[in-house]
Formats: structure tokens, sequence, C-alpha cells
């Protein structure tokens, strides 16, 4: 329900607006090296601030309440909390009888029987994925040297490059029509050893996959040449191995053969939705009026939340390889 992984495993909890959310994490070794500052690097690139970001501020700061001593994780489950100290609740008090379009307000009222808490999103706010980025700093302790880098490669209809000015000019755009924007995200990582995964129900592709189709507003995920390999011919697309330590040619499977890591560099993309708040004017059903109304969303969102998005999916993979890596080693 809330838990992923089978031996490196996290547990997130908290909503949006309640005391604050955090993480639970089972499995990880003991005697690694840890303090607060090993998470802080990476939070503060899931931070707003940034044109096209939320203004809600937040300090962010994990409070590690069990498992470490004395600067070394014990091997006791350890659980992060992080405080929310910046909440104005106001705004969503209407939600349930009139749902936000593209949001969990409809779907969890009905699942929940209306007990759900909707301020801010609650329990499926973006806001969670704090505990998914202090799990990756975890999961990329246990890997060790291997190395997993995330960028966004396009923003809308804009590839991104290093242009900073014609960005912020097109989320200016964006932001002044009330819309948003998604995007696209591409992974690699390298120094994986040969061998991570199984085939079938726990390759790398389906255990990958699961983790990152947690992310909040994450619609897809493709490896290697994805979907444009459908255009190629089995001897275009097939990588050739060019030495004894099994380099290829190309790598179109992404690093992947038989759900099984190869030695190769992983590569993968995955899709951001655009943000589903938006400050247009929307038509949309009122259950309680039992009607179509207008509804104006208010409060503070991002323009495109996939600019905060790389950092999670670069959390979400140390995760998941890190459980691969001790399932492999318990074999």
């Amino acid at each position: 329900m809330n838990t992923l992984g089978n031996i490196f495993r996290i547990s997130i909890y908290g909503e949006s607006h309640g005391e604050g959310v955090g993480v639970l994490i089972d499995g990880i070794p003991a005697g690694i090296a840890l303090n607060v500052d090993d998470f802080l690097e990476d939070l503060s690139k899931r931070k707003p601030g940034a044109k096209g970001t939320t203004k809600r501020i937040e300090s962010d700061y994990p409070h590690i309440l069990s498992g470490i001593y004395n600067g070394y994780t014990t091997g006791a489950p350890m659980n992060i909390f992080f405080k929310n100290e910046n909440k104005n609740s106001r705004v969503y008090m209407d939600f349930q009888s009139h749902p936000r379009p593209g949001h969990a307000d409809f779907t969890a009222t009905e699942k929940y029987k209306g007990f759900n808490d909707l301020r801010g999103g609650g329990h499926f706010s973006g806001r969670l994925t704090l505990g998914l980025v202090a799990g990756g700093v975890l999961g990329r302790k246990i890997l060790g040297d291997v190395r997993v880098k995330a960028k966004l490669i396009t923003l809308g209809t804009m590839e991104v490059g290093d242009n900073l000015e014609e960005i912020n000019d097109y989320l200016q755009e964006i932001s002044l029509l009330g819309d948003s924007l998604g995007g696209i995200i591409q992974c690699e990582v390298e120094n994986l050893p040969i061998g991570l995964g199984e085939p079938f129900f726990d390759s790398i592709e389906s255990k990958l996959a699961h983790g990152l189709f947690s992310v909040p507003g994450l619609k897809g995920v493709e490896f290697g040449a994805g979907f444009l390999g459908t255009t190629l011919k089995g001897s275009e697309y097939n990588d050739n191995f060019i030495n004894p330590k099994g380099t290829t040619d190309t790598n179109n499977n992404g690093g992947i053969n038989g759900g099984i890591s190869n030695g190769n560099k992983i590569v993968f993309r995955v899709a951001i939705k655009p943000t589903a708040s938006i400050f247009m004017e929307q038509k949309t059903f009122n259950f309680k009026e039992e009607k179509l109304m207008p509804l104006k969303i208010e409060g503070r969102h991002d323009v495109a939340f996939v600019l905060r998005v790389p950092v999670v999916i670069e959390a979400v993979t140390n995760i998941v390889l890190a459980d691969l890596l001790l399932q492999n080693i318990n074999r």
C-alpha cells in the first residue's frame, strides 16, 4: 500500500497539511556513515523557489528519529520526519463537492467515503516525495560506485538546453495564461554490476516501473530506444557485443537483457503530466449542486512541477537498485 521494496524497504506517511510527512526505511545495513548533511543537497533540489515553482516554501529539514547512532546506521529501521510549517488550508475546503480536474479529490473521496484529508492533496500530495528523496540518499550509499543522474530534456514543447532565459520566458508566458506544463526526464545509470534483476516479474524494468509510477504525475516510462525502437528493424535494434566485458556498440535495450543488467549504461525516460492545479477557470461537475459549474482554483501551485522531479526520479532509481543489489548479495 505505502511500502516499496523487498529487503531495502521504504514506507511513506503523512499528509500535505497535517503535522508533517516522513519515511520509515527498513533493511539498511549497519555501519553506513550518515548524518543530516548527507540529505540536504538532494532535498534542496526538490525544493521550490525557481521560476515556475510553487511559492510554498518549507525548511524540509530531516529529523532522524531512529536508526542512527554515533554517526552510523544501526541496522534498525530509520524514521525520518519533515515538519509542515507553511500551510494554507482555506482554499481546499470545497473540493470534496467540486473536485479539481486531474486530481485525486474525486477518487479519494469515493474510496475513503469522505474521511480523507483533502487539504493540499492530503496523502496524495507531491510533498510525500520528500520521503522518496530521503530514501534515495540511503539507497545511493548502499549502491556505492553506481552513479544515477536524471535531467529534464523537454519542457512542454520545448527542448531543454542551457538557455535559462528562454526557459524562464516560456514559463512566464504559460503562467500569465493561468496554465501549466509537463515534460520528459531522462535518467542514466552507470557502473551497475552485471546480473541484477530477475526474469519476468522482478526484472529491472518491472521493478523500476513499479517504483517510478509511485511518483505523482508520472504517466509513462520507456527504456533504451523506447517506442522509437518499434520503427527499427531487428538488425538495427540489436546491440552487438564488442568485447569480453559485454560492452555493446549500441544501447537500444537500455542496458538490460532478459530483465537483467548487462553492464552497459541503463537509460530510461519518464513522462510527467502538466500540473493539474491551474489558475485558468475550468467548467467541471459540482456534486453538491448536481450540475456543471465553473471552478477557479486558488492557492500556491507549480506552473511546471516537472522542474522539481529529476531528483525524485534519481531517488526512486537508487531505492529500487539498492533493493535489487541486496537481493543479489543474499541469493
